[in-house]
């Protein structure tokens, strides 16, 4: 079966509306443009939720193998659905709860007023012929600018840079393999596009299958932006708001994957 069979089979499980670029989508509440602030919680992997505007945005949702094998199934409510790519470890959508709408191609889209912009770049080092394309999204929530780059792997150009932004959020990944960032690759990112805050994604942790996940720890990205102002939360748990941003640097949050751990597996 392809990877867009894959997906379309999700699809087809959960009930789901997949939307073409610039369309308008409703969300499932009651949505707030003046919210001030955005919760941003870590489900492993490159998988958050975002919420503020009184809406719930779940990016790349993922499978439990590999990489991820020892994390619990990211099966949580969203009103919209973001995926990066078909690849196992950032397109599971069959299951999720309720019937949220999804993204995944690039383009450009509105959510009553909420403008998200689907990026491609290439998922690897061989001008995609390996894992094809990558989306990275752009939208800003909460009044926080996010960037969201799922499995970025290819150097970014001038061109990137301008429909990326100047992010207030980025999500870069640190961990290497053949379809994302490894730590230099994403030093180099981070200094192209300064965004104020980083937040590392993929990468091994304890979830990790060790005989089957081909990622370096956070570690060696940490070593490589030693001048920057550096926390490693205790949780899995953020809240930016304009307010908390820096006026000069980058700050990088370290979030803590234990409690999104499956204890009982024993794939760790």
């Amino acid at each position: 079966m392809k990877r867009r069979e894959i997906l379309g089979a999700g699809l087809a499980t959960v009930g789901t509306v997949v939307f073409s670029p610039r369309t308008s989508i409703a969300a499932k509440g009651k949505l707030s443009l003046n919210d001030n602030s955005v919760l941003v919680e870590w489900l492993g992997q490159t998988c958050f939720l975002f919420s503020g505007n009184g809406l719930k945005i779940l990016v790349n949702p993922f499978r439990t193998i590999g990489c991820t094998a020892g994390y619990r199934p990211p099966k949580v409510d969203a009103d919209l659905i973001l995926i990066s790519s078909y690849l196992w470890d950032e397109g599971a959508v069959e299951d999720l709860p309720g019937k949220p709408k999804i993204l995944y191609d690039s383009g450009d889209f509105d959510i009553n007023g909420i403008k998200i912009q689907g990026i491609s770049v290439l998922h690897d080092r061989e001008n995609g012929r390996r894992f094809g394309n990558n989306i990275v999204w752009k939208w800003q929530q909460g009044g926080i600018n996010i960037l969201h780059m799922g499995g970025a792997s290819s150097p970014l150009g001038i061109e990137q840079k301008i429909l990326m932004g100047s992010p207030d959020l980025a999500l870069i990944p640190v961990g290497g393999g053949p379809k994302a960032y490894n730590p230099t690759e994403a030093k180099q990112a981070l200094d192209f596009l300064k965004p104020k805050v980083v937040i590392p994604t993929q990468y091994f942790t304890e979830a990790a299958d060790q005989k089957n996940c081909d990622l370096v720890g956070v570690e060696q990205f940490l070593d490589l932006v030693k001048g920057s102002n550096i926390v490693q939360l205790p949780g899995n748990k953020i809240r930016l708001s304009h307010k908390d941003l820096p006026t000069k640097g980058t700050l990088i949050r370290v979030l803590n994957p234990g409690s999104v751990l499956n204890k009982k597996s024993e794939t760790i």
